[in-house]
């Protein structure tokens, strides 16, 4: 008898549960994933490159460790992480396993070594089944990739999974892994994750370590998690990020602390809610009473800055992807190479002028600044606002009219993200609602420097609060 079709959509602590008690085993899941993988990634197109035979020996492995006797010598427990499915991104080196980074130029390209993220889950156990779309080397926010087609939004295939972490999140929605791991410049993580209703978790400043990823922006660049429950991405932040000396990691059994808190969340005034869909809001201020409802106290707070966030983060990213590329010697000579829409970002790049650089990179400190004396004034422990301003829009959609006023798409879901990688803060986006088209709403919580921890606790009560969501019918 084989698996039930449902159980792509369980949680990593119940899967590891179940294989401790030896009622499942990782080898049958990971060939369960496997195919489901070749069944669904043709339409949704969340996958570049799946590896079959690594993930069937790492599962054996996985299996051989955790299915022994208790008592033999040869049982070894990694961890939560251990015999779990998951995939990656694929800007992230995995040695032996091509890393397209989602580019006509790095196709055929091979790591040589895993990157230090990489390392870590291959430690912690986890298996991995393979690489993920996303927008052409990361840069972009809806996996509308031209060299590898658009990865596909399971709850509407006929609309984007965001980006650029897009087949990351698409993947998990879909039930094509238990976990993954992404990147974020302008909100790459959480974008997905907010329009694909999954969680996802941007750490705070040196907290994952971005070494053998290829970068878009260094200044503005994090590495983190992806995953179904909030549960699941601390377990999965738990096992790839440092550690601040005397810190507690957020695991499950911590979680049931957040409703004795008396949390104080604070809503800027400013900014988020100027460019909003009503149903947008419609979910998010309905997501907000439930936070009321169970103890939390809301407060209206101003964030200087804001308006200047995203000027500066253009500025930074702008000048930062051009030098790589053309230190990489594939801008400008393989222009031609690059989608049209990265190409001309390059090119933007090129206009930076020094002293306009020099001056976002001001803005961004003085923005840090404002940014946590706000907290500390208020004593909050969170802000709290929208992922993105719109649901998932169609793949074609490349203009977004909000109160008759076009934006362009691209700017839109970058808007509401760009804040919390230019102060280096640590943000979470969790699922919080749906459209009257049952398409997912995503709620952003913003913290301090390296306090991961309470975004999870508060995010944990929001979802735990809030009704369990039904999966994508496929």
């Amino acid at each position: 008898m084989g698996i039930d079709p449902q159980f792509a959509f369980a949680d990593i602590y119940e899967i590891g549960k179940l294989f401790r008690m030896g009622k499942l085993s990782p080898v049958e899941l990971t060939r369960f994933l496997l195919d489901r993988i070749d069944s669904l990634n043709p339409k949704l197109n969340v996958y570049l490159t799946v590896d079959h035979d690594g993930a069937i020996k790492a599962a054996t492995r996985a299996e051989s460790a955790l299915c022994s006797s208790k008592k033999a010598k040869s049982r070894q427990d990694l961890g939560p992480l251990h015999g779990i499915p998951i995939s990656l991104k694929d800007n992230i080196y995995t040695q032996g396993l091509r890393t397209t980074a989602g580019s006509e130029i790095l196709r055929s390209f091979v790591p040589l070594h895993d990157a230090s993220v990489v390392t870590a889950l291959k430690k912690a156990g986890a298996i991995i089944l393979g690489k993920t779309n996303l927008h052409e080397f990361a840069y972009g926010t809806t996996t509308v990739n031209p060299h590898y087609g658009p990865a596909r939004n399971p709850w509407d295939l006929r609309c984007i999974t965001g980006g650029s972490s897009g087949g990351s999140a698409a993947a998990l929605a879909a039930g094509l892994c238990y976990g993954s791991i992404g990147t974020d410049t302008g909100g790459s993580i959480r974008i997905p994750s907010s329009l694909c209703g999954v969680v996802g978790l941007k750490p705070g400043i040196g907290r994952v370590s971005a070494d053998g990823v290829i970068p878009l922006s260094p200044t503005l660049d994090f590495v983190g998690p992806l995953a179904r429950t909030v549960r699941d991405a601390a377990l999965l932040f738990a096992a790839i990020s440092t550690r601040v000396k005397n810190e507690r990691v957020a695991l499950p059994r911590r979680f049931a602390s957040a409703r004795k808190r008396h949390i104080r969340l604070g809503i800027p005034k400013e900014f988020f809610f100027d460019v909003l869909s009503p149903e947008v809001n419609t979910a998010f201020q309905a997501s907000l009473s439930v936070l009321e409802e169970h103890g939390a106290k809301l407060i209206n707070v101003s964030l200087p800055l804001l308006a200047e966030t995203e000027d500066a983060g253009n500025q930074i990213a702008w000048a930062e992807a051009t030098q790589y590329h053309q230190q990489q010697d594939w801008y400008p000579a393989r222009a031609v190479d690059y989608g049209e829409d990265v190409r001309s970002r390059l090119e933007m790049g090129t206009k930076v002028s020094a002293v306009s650089y020099l001056n976002a990179l001001d803005l961004r400190k003085k923005f840090i600044d404002a940014y946590h004396s706000v907290l500390k004034n208020e004593t909050l422990d969170a802000f709290v606002v929208p992922t993105t301003p719109i649901p998932a829009p169609l793949v074609d959609e490349n203009e977004i009219i909000l109160n008759g006023k076009k934006y362009p798409t691209r700017a839109l879901l970058l808007r509401l993200n760009r804040p919390a990688n230019l102060a280096g803060v640590p943000a979470i986006s969790v699922p919080c609602g749906v459209t009257p088209n049952r398409l997912p709403v995503g709620m952003q919580i913003m913290g301090a420097t390296n306090h991961e921890a309470p975004l999870l606790e508060i995010a944990n009560l929001l979802e735990t609060a809030l009704p369990k969501r039904p999966a994508p019918k496929l």
